[in-house]
C-alpha cells in the first residue's frame, strides 16, 4: 500500500458520504442479513443447529465447572489456576458471542442483525480472541518461571503479578481491534447480505461502498500484533523451557518438568493451528465458500471445547477439585 492509501480511503469515505447525503451507515440499511447458510448448507440447518447446540452446552458446562472450582477451592488460588479460570471465562464469552446467533439462524431463520448488534458481535469476538492469545503468552511466561526458576517462582510470579498479567491480557485484547473496528463502523454500506455465519471483519467490510483494502490492512495489522506478539513470547519461553529440561539428568525429572507445561503447549498448538487454518483458507484461491465457513465455525469453538477436557484430564489437583464439585467419590479411572 502506498503512502496515499489512508488519505485516499478517507477521501473516498467523505465523497461517498456526501453522495449518500449522510455519513451514517444506516442511511441505506437498518440491519445486516446473515445469509452464509445460503451457500449450500441450508438443507442441513437442523443437523447443524443440533451440533452447535450440543457443542455450546459442552463448552458452557466444561468452562463454567473449571471457573467455579478454581474460584471455590482456595487450594487452587495459585497463578496457574487463576490463569486457567481467566481462560475459561474468555472461552465462554467467545462462544456466547457467536454460537447462539448461529443456532438461531438455523432453527428460527433469524438472519437479521442490527448494525450496532453486528459491530458489537464483531468487536467482542475479535477482542476476546486477542485476549486469549495474550493470556496464552502470559501462561507461557508462568511456565517458564516455574521450570527455569523454580526456587524463585513464588517471588517472581506473585498474586499481584498474576493479576496484573491477567488484567493486561484482557485490556490489550480489548484495545487491539479498536483501530480497525471503529473506522469500519462508520463506513457507508451498499449491501447488507453477509455471506458468512456471523459478523466477522472481512465479510462485513467487503459490503462497504468503498474499497475495503485500507480497512483490511488495518485489521491485518491489529491481528498480527494480537497473535504474533504473544506467539513470540510462547516460542521464547518454550525454547528456554526445552533447554532447561534437557539439562535434567534423570528421566523422571524430565517427565515431571514436561508434564507441568504439556497441557498449555497442547492448547497453544490448537489455538494457533485453528487460526492458521482460517488465514490459509481465507487467502488461498479456489477455496469453496462452504469450506471457509466451516473452518471459521470450527475456529469459534475448537479451543473453548477442548480446553476443559485437556486441563481436567491432565491435572491431578483439578480432577480432585472437580470430583468434590460434582460430588463424585474418589478417583478417576
Amino acid at each position: 500500500m502506498n503512502a496515499k492509501g489512508p488519505n485516499k480511503a478517507f477521501g473516498q469515505m467523505q465523497n461517498a458520504s456526501q453522495d449518500l447525503g449522510s455519513s451514517n451507515n444506516v442511511s441505506l440499511f437498518r440491519e445486516f442479513l446473515i445469509v452464509g447458510g445460503e451457500l449450500g448448507l441450508k438443507d442441513f440447518y437442523t443437523e447443524l443447529a443440533v451440533l452447535l447446540l450440543v457443542v455450546y452446552l459442552f463448552v458452557l458446562i466444561g468452562n463454567i465447572m473449571i471457573f467455579s472450582v478454581v474460584m471455590l477451592d482456595s487450594r487452587l488460588h495459585t497463578p496457574m489456576y487463576i490463569f486457567l479460570s481467566n481462560l475459561s471465562f474468555i472461552d465462554i464469552v467467545i462462544t456466547t458471542t457467536v454460537l447462539p446467533k448461529m443456532i438461531s439462524v438455523c432453527l428460527l431463520n433469524d438472519i437479521a442483525i442490527s448494525f450496532s448488534g453486528c459491530f458489537l458481535q464483531l468487536y467482542v469476538y475479535l477482542a476476546f480472541q486477542s485476549s486469549e492469545s495474550c493470556l496464552l503468552g502470559a501462561m507461557a511466561y508462568d511456565r517458564y518461571v516455574a521450570i527455569c526458576n523454580p526456587l524463585r517462582y513464588n517471588n517472581i510470579v506473585t498474586t499481584r503479578t498474576c493479576a496484573l498479567l491477567a488484567i493486561s491480557a484482557l485490556a490489550l485484547g480489548l484495545l487491539f481491534p479498536l483501530p480497525s473496528v471503529i473506522p469500519a463502523s462508520k463506513l457507508p454500506f451498499c449491501n447488507n447480505q453477509i455471506f458468512f455465519w456471523f459478523c466477522d471483519f472481512p465479510p462485513v467490510v467487503t459490503l462497504s461502498c468503498l474499497d475495503p483494502a485500507f480497512f483490511m490492512f488495518l485489521a491485518l495489522g491489529s491481528a498480527t500484533l494480537a497473535l504474533c506478539g504473544p506467539f513470540a513470547i510462547v516460542i521464547w519461553s518454550y525454547c528456554k523451557i526445552i533447554r532447561s529440561i534437557s539439562r535434567i539428568t534423570s528421566l523422571d525429572g524430565r517427565k515431571k518438568a514436561f508434564s507441568t507445561c504439556s497441557s498449555h503447549l497442547i492448547v497453544v498448538f490448537l489455538f494457533y493451528f485453528a487460526h492458521m487454518c482460517v488465514y490459509i483458507s481465507a487467502t488461498a484461491k479456489h477455496v469453496p465458500p462452504n469450506v471457509l465457513t466451516l473452518i471459521s465455525i470450527l475456529n469459534c469453538f475448537l479451543t473453548p471445547l477442548v480446553n476443559p477436557i485437556i486441563y481436567s484430564f491432565r491435572n491431578k489437583e483439578l480432577k480432585v477439585a472437580l470430583q468434590k464439585l460434582v460430588h463424585v467419590n474418589k478417583g478417576f479411572p
